[in-house]
């Protein structure tokens, strides 16, 4: 989860400002591949991975690749969502104040909105990192060893299905609970600092 992020945060931060673009021939592809992959259920998207991309590229990878690949992807076109979200959320004339000053376009974005638009995305963007979580569950239907999986397997030799997946249960909750108090400490800190900025 921690590398899916790593990964897919940058990328749907990219693809969020391209989705804002004013150049028609960088918004309208990412257009259509935020549609697209959006549109789609990511277990799809994990087996497009695994059985369509090596036949592809010629290259054959792993399940943990795979699985990595498909979680950027997926998770990259719904932050994309959010950071243009957050961008049209803001007044115009911030930008039309930049460009007015002299900045150019891409400086005016990077120095200017994007700041004040990944304020407001925050809440949303950590959402995603929540879900992004418990969507590493799917790995197990590539046959990724991880928690999930690692669960059927010991319920597989001891039947003991209630208590094993009740403590599975548990620990994506225990992680989830943890991921919502540090969003919940960010916001306060992004609030108290726009507040004695905006003082």
């Amino acid at each position: 989860a921690s590398m899916g992020l790593l990964l897919s945060l940058p990328l749907g931060l990219a693809l969020g400002l391209m989705r804002v673009s004013p150049w028609r021939w960088l918004r309208l592809p990412v257009t259509g591949f935020v549609y697209l992959v959006r549109g789609i259920p990511l277990l799809m998207v994990v087996f497009w991975a695994y059985f369509f991309l090596p036949s592809i590229t010629g290259v054959k990878t792993n399940q943990f690749w795979t699985m990595l690949i498909a979680l950027v992807i997926f998770d990259a076109a719904y932050l994309a969502e959010i950071v243009r979200a957050g961008i049209l959320g803001l007044p115009k004339g911030q930008m039309e104040c930049a460009r007015a000053l002299g900045l150019p376009y891409l400086k005016a974005m990077r120095c200017v909105v994007l700041p004040q638009a990944l304020r407001t995305a925050f809440p949303p963007l950590f959402n995603s990192l929540i879900s992004l979580l418990k969507d590493t569950s799917l790995a197990a239907n590539i046959t990724v060893t991880e928690m999930f999986m690692a669960t059927q397997r010991i319920v597989a030799r001891t039947y003991e299905s209630l208590p094993l997946y009740l403590e599975v249960a548990f620990i994506y909750l225990m992680f989830s609970t943890i991921l919502t108090q540090v969003q919940r400490w960010g916001e306060k800190k992004l609030n108290a600092k726009g507040f004695s900025q905006n003082s």
